[in-house]
């Protein structure tokens, strides 16, 4: 898979790390910034790897900022992005398996690179499980967003 990662000051180490984790488990690794631990704003890098999943560009997501709150308000402004917030290996993969979460938010303040790793792990291995329960749902949250078509406007 191609995996987009992107992340503000708060999040650049965290996200280095993972760029190399993510190769190392055999995906393709692409940066979406920042490039190092100087001041920027969490929404340009949260837009950054939403569009190129949304776009196609790569398949999922890998966010990072200090709590990982931010990012993850932001990420889901775009529609057909549904990013997590994830601190537990349950939450990474489930969120795929009923949600089809395609972006996994980290707090970098908040998870140290060894936990980082392993809800990495989790979520990359993990597929939407096609249960009719699900679909539905997702359905759901799809006519949701569209009751809102100016709420992003990219």
């Amino acid at each position: 898979m191609k995996i987009v990662l992107g992340a503000d000051h708060a999040g650049f180490e965290l996200k280095q790390n993972l760029i190399s984790y993510v190769r190392e488990l055999g995906h393709e690794a692409l940066d979406a910034g920042t490039n190092s631990t100087a001041p920027v704003d969490y929404p340009d890098y949260a837009e950054a790897v939403g569009m190129a999943v949304r776009n196609g560009k790569a398949d999922r997501g890998i966010l990072i900022c200090g709590s990982g709150v931010g990012a993850s308000v932001a990420a889901n402004k775009i529609p057909g992005i549904r990013a997590g917030l994830c601190h537990d290996t349950y939450s990474a993969h489930q969120g795929v398996e009923h949600d089809e979460m395609n972006v996994l938010v980290l707090g970098s303040r908040i998870v140290a690179s060894e936990l980082a790793h392993e809800l990495v792990k989790h979520y990359l291995a993990a597929t939407f499980s096609c249960e009719e329960r699900h679909v539905r749902r997702l359905r759901k949250v799809s006519a949701l967003e569209s009751k809102f078509p100016d709420r992003y406007a990219g």
